[in-house]
């Protein structure tokens, strides 16, 4: 079975190398900056997952490589060929790796070295696994090309070509590498890859028998694992603990070394060094004496082995059902640029054709025109007297509406006034007490750092009220202009986060974002980021600490609707029927004492509804409030 599915995935390797020779790249002329950004955050949300979560990771990588080639965006393309590599390498599939980090190669730009280095440094890292070590040496000497100066990627090679060495057996050389990369992180300051290249170390010494060394140097891996919070290096940091002090003969220290990590191990689901810790104490045990308890451990570690060979033979037809599902995908894609081209010439055909028999048309229209010309001219003159009657009375009657619409401006504009002294009133006047307190050294510099945290939610209160009326200010002076672009609303809501962060933790408000990645709007970024503003700072002020506030979106009638949705105190149905109506507006003090103005909702409104969306609120009293608004559909989801 195993020869079975080495010979597949090599026919896929070869299936995939001569597709790709022979098709050109496409040019990525067509594609917009908005499709590019998008692909691009993709390709970045894929990166940072694929060694903490390989399976989502995969998911978005793909979803990006789809995205990227109906836009013909090259280094989109490519950049995904190498994120899907990346996770079947993680997950120890390396021939499957190959395949996509050689379509990876294909795809990505010369002007793109450091993708280039690292496609490059994760091919020879993979040919190493696989036991070609010649290829794997090959290949990170053209990474190390391609790194140039960058401190970051040269550190990356030298590391893999210590692993190579070691796996040579040429420990020298591997120290001399590994020493080479750990001096280059040490400068740039990557602490997380200076804790591997310890822990290589450690293995290296390992395997020379200098055992005193390899504890030395397995001592700073597993001091630094736990500062940056590799629990796999941990993990098998542990296990080589438990290997040096077996071949010390203290089998009594390799025991514990080894029951922890194998215990860290199984909780991040390290499968291989499982089965080395439980090697460890069979060893161990033996050792001791102790045959009863070598042959639990025994046990446990064929059973593991046995479990990974099942899993590993399920895996690999998955895998092999995954690519072609894939790679239809892709030739649905091409198959559909194929027709559409096509549709094209044949459109331009039938243009010609009506382009021809509209300048016919035009030609009689024109001696019709003329005559009917004639007849028009004394009407118009009538019409005109007429017109210009019924002018003066719609002057008059606007005359009156603005009359009318600016008496009710400044009725609200007094409001709004009167709302804003209070609110900027109590922050300014506590900064200055605050300030008058400190010269007069009444309170220190540590007291000063405290009250400024509980000062700044009103001070950024202050701050909102103040944007909410500018924005309003302007809109009811000289309107207001869209510039619809893509929005990614799960990007927005991961900004948003950030923004309310200290406000979230300040009342232990828990932010989920639940919108779907990838799935955009049209609409104008800056009003959205208004509206999601004021809606989330809507939501913290009247939920209590330890609640909830959620950002969901739905695809609905060629519409994504989004939602923000908190477990706060709620509205009554005769509250709610008052927030959007200038005259009727209303604020009230939040959870802790948070003031506004009311102003903030018009605004949410105007600017949906300016956006081609609508704005809809579900609430009960002592139930939180739904707060929906909607907004076209990227045209290429619709």
């Amino acid at each position: 079975m195993k020869i079975f599915i080495g010979l597949v995935l090599t026919l896929l390797v070869q299936k995939v190398a001569f597709a790709d020779s022979t098709v050109p790249a496409p040019s990525p002329k067509d594609t917009t900056y908005a499709a590019q950004k998008t692909i691009d955050d993709l390709n970045d949300v894929a990166y940072g997952l694929y060694l903490n979560a390989p399976d989502s990771a995969r998911a978005i990588a793909e979803k990006a490589l789809l995205l990227a080639e109906k836009s013909k965006y090259e280094a989109g393309i490519g950049r995904s060929f190498l994120n899907i590599g990346h996770v079947y390498w993680s997950q120890s599939y390396y021939a499957m790796a190959l395949v996509f980090l050689n379509k990876a190669l294909i795809n990505l730009p010369k002007e793109k070295p450091l993708l280039l280095a690292d496609c490059y440094e994760l091919r020879g890292r993979t040919y190493a696994e696989l036991g070609n070590y010649k290829d794997a040496l090959n290949n990170l000497l053209i990474a190390e090309k391609y790194a140039g100066d960058n401190k970051d990627e040269l550190a990356e090679v030298h590391s893999e070509r210590s692993y190579t060495y070691m796996l040579l057996k040429d420990y020298d050389r591997a120290i001399s590498e590994a020493n080479q990369s750990l001096a280059l992180n040490k400068i740039s300051k990557d602490y997380k890859n200076t804790a591997v290249i310890y822990g290589r170390l450690g293995s290296i010494y390992l395997y020379t028998k200098n055992y005193k060394a390899a504890l030395a140097y397995s001592d700073t891996a597993y001091q630094m694992s736990q500062k940056v919070g590799n629990n796999r290096l941990r993990a098998k940091t542990l296990v080589g603990y438990a290997t040096i002090y077996n071949l010390l003969h203290s089998y009594d220290k390799a025991i514990p070394y080894a029951k922890q990590g194998a215990a860290l191990a199984d909780s991040i689901g390290v499968m291989d060094a499982i089965s080395t810790a439980y090697r460890e104490m069979v060893t161990s045990y033996e050792q001791k004496g102790d045959l009863k308890q070598a042959m639990v451990y025994q046990k446990k570690y064929i059973a593991i082995k046995d479990m990974l060979n099942s899993f590993y033979r399920s895996k690999n037809s998955e895998l092999i059902q995954s690519y072609f599902e894939l790679d239809n995908r892709l030739d649905a894609i091409a198959s559909f640029e194929r027709n559409a081209k096509q549709i094209k010439a044949k459109m331009q055909f039938q243009r010609i054709i009506i382009i021809s028999l509209s300048l016919s048309l035009l030609a009689v229209l024109t001696l019709l025109l003329i005559t009917y010309h004639f007849y028009r001219q004394k009407k118009d003159l009538n019409d005109e007297l007429n017109k210009k009657h019924d002018a003066l009375l719609e002057h008059k009657k606007l005359i009156e509406a603005q009359t009318e619409n600016l008496q009710m401006i400044s009725k609200i504009k007094d409001k709004l006034l009167a709302v804003i002294g209070h609110d900027l009133r109590t922050p300014l006047a506590n900064l200055r007490n605050m300030v008058e307190m400190f010269e007069a050294d009444y309170i220190s510099a540590d007291e000063i750092h405290w009250l400024m945290k509980d000062i700044n939610p009103l001070v950024k209160s202050a701050e909102l009220t103040l944007s909410n009326l500018m924005e309003w200010a302007g809109s009811q002076i000289k309107g207001q202009s869209i510039n619809s672009t893509r929005l990614d609303i799960f990007l927005l809501g991961v900004e948003m986060e950030q923004t309310f962060n200290h406000a979230l933790h300040r009342k232990n408000i828990e932010f989920l974002n639940q919108a779907t990645a990838g799935q955009s709007v049209m609409a104008d970024e800056n009003h959205i980021k208004v509206v999601l503003r004021n809606l989330i700072s809507n939501a913290i002020k009247f939920t209590d600490a330890k609640g909830t506030i959620k950002l969901n979106s739905a695809y609905k009638e060629n519409k994504v609707i989004i939602s923000i949705q908190d477990t706060g105190k709620g509205m009554t149905a005769d509250e709610i029927s008052k927030l959007f109506y200038p005259q009727t507006h209303f604020s009230q003090p939040g959870t802790l004492g948070e003031q506004g103005t009311g102003i903030g909702l018009l605004l949410c409104k105007e600017l949906v509804e300016l956006n081609g969306g609508k704005m809809w609120i579900n609430s009960k009293p002592g139930k939180g409030s739904t707060f929906f608004f909607s907004l076209p559909l990227n045209a290429e989801y619709a």
